[in-house]
């Protein structure tokens, strides 16, 4: 009996050190974990597998480097062998990490979209051709190109890994059920916008803004045994909203000229509103947006959209039900000095853009000690923007806005009914078409 005691004492010892071997072994290769900076070029594919039995498809990808940050590519249509040609910057990356893609086919309206296949690769420099292989069976799918430059991280720290740096894509995404809705006044009232932005943990962190336990609206969405509804038709508004479809609009923006030019009023309106004059101008008009924390992108939508009048938060319809955000708020474009002292016959390019940031939002109730910070972050981003932050309670803010709203009355024939969400009856909402989907 002692013998065993003895023996398994013995066996605990070996054990023991056995782990210490292992951790001071896990030790040494952290310490030893070489950084890298990643620019990584997604050239396209070829010979791409058919979701469906005829027909070509509208393949996109996203990728992540580690399951730690994530780049979603544009969508292609009617091909088989699609080129992106779309440049991912990523800095402070182990050398050892894992480039994970997925190939996606978008389908128009569909809730979930069906994926082609996956590759996984490292991120060892050099072009790249890789075989895309079905989830399921592991078949071929095709091939994809890729490039990735790769360059000693001056950041060799594992402090803030996996930092993106750019380009700072951007998308349109237009609902795909427009062309029901009724009249079209303005297609911007049925659109979204989604920016990736850089420097967002540099400026703040793990600091993020909670939903406000004390607004009834949060209440509803967040809390109580009827909140998981709530919940459930606000994502699938989101879904709808933010889905990647033949129809989004993608680039790249380099400076405040890109940005004011996704501010201007639609060249796609209908006919018939007698506001062509202002097409490709500066629209007077409010914006809702949030800065994300699950994939650090930047979103808005026109406050004034009809399409989104059945959801008690804008803010949480932007995040998708998000419990945490970076930052949210409402945001406007002036001209320097205000649209009070603007007149139509002064061309917006002979004229000095600000852009008007604040912290209105209600389900989020962000700090406003903190909206110096979103101001610094989006001059990082739009290089030469012109950024004038003003708090919720700063009456200057009530007076720029009210100024804004005033012009699009008065000079751009905007209606009353486009400056808050309001829908007339026999209007489709977005809480419609979420409603007569989920029937399908």
């Amino acid at each position: 009996m002692e013998s065993a005691y003895h023996a398994l004492q013995s066996t605990k010892v070996k054990l023991r050190n056995h782990l210490n071997t292992i951790e001071l072994a896990a030790n040494e290769f952290h310490v030893d974990t070489k950084y890298v900076d990643l620019v990584i070029r997604f050239i396209g594919a070829s010979d791409l597998a058919r979701v469906h039995v005829i027909g070509t498809m509208n393949p996109c990808f996203r990728a992540t480097l580690d399951d730690k940050v994530s780049y979603t590519s544009s969508v292609k249509p009617n091909t088989l062998s699609p080129v992106w040609d779309e440049t991912w910057i990523v800095k402070t990356v182990p050398s050892t990490a894992t480039l994970s893609v997925v190939v996606r086919e978008v389908e128009t309206g569909a809730l979930v979209d069906s994926d082609v296949g996956v590759f996984q690769t490292t991120v060892t420099p050099g072009t790249k051709e890789v075989e895309i292989v079905g989830k399921r069976l592991g078949r071929n799918k095709g091939s994809f190109w890729l490039n990735i430059e790769s360059s000693p991280s001056v950041h060799n720290s594992r402090s803030l890994p996996y930092l993106f740096d750019g380009p700072i894509h951007y998308s349109r995404h237009d609902s795909p059920t427009m062309g029901v809705l009724t009249n079209l006044r303005d297609t911007r009232l049925y659109s979204t916008w989604k920016i990736y932005i850089k420097g967002i943990p540099q400026l703040f962190g793990d600091t993020v803004q909670r939903w406000n336990h004390d607004y009834k609206a949060a209440q509803a969405i967040f809390k109580g045994p009827t909140s998981i509804a709530v919940r459930s038709g606000i994502m699938a508004g989101h879904h709808m909203l933010y889905a990647r479809t033949v129809l989004n609009g993608f680039g790249v923006i380099t400076n405040a000229d890109d940005v004011f030019k996704l501010l201007r009023g639609d060249s796609r309106r209908s006919s018939g509103d007698g506001n062509s004059a202002f097409e490709n101008r500066i629209k007077p008009a409010v914006y809702t947006y949030v800065i994300t924390e699950e994939d650090e992108t930047f979103r808005f939508s026109e406050t004034g959209a009809t399409f989104f009048v059945d959801f008690a938060s804008k803010h949480a319809l932007h995040s998708n039900c998000a419990e945490s955000v970076v930052y949210s708020g409402e945001f406007h474009p002036r001209p320097e000095g205000g649209w009070e002292k603007f007149s139509d016959c002064t061309d917006d390019s002979g004229v000095r853009w600000e852009l008007v940031i604040d912290n209105n939002s209600g389900t989020y109730a962000p700090n406003p000690d903190l909206l110096a910070k979103v101001a610094q972050l989006l001059e990082l981003n739009f290089t030469g923007i012109n950024v004038v932050a003003l708090t919720l309670d700063d009456p200057e803010l009530k007076k720029s806005i009210d100024a804004c709203r005033e012009y699009a009355l008065t000079k751009r024939g905007v209606k009353p009914t486009e400056l808050e969400p309001h829908a007339t009856e026999g209007e489709e909402t977005l809480s419609d078409r979420v409603s007569a989907l989920k029937k399908t």
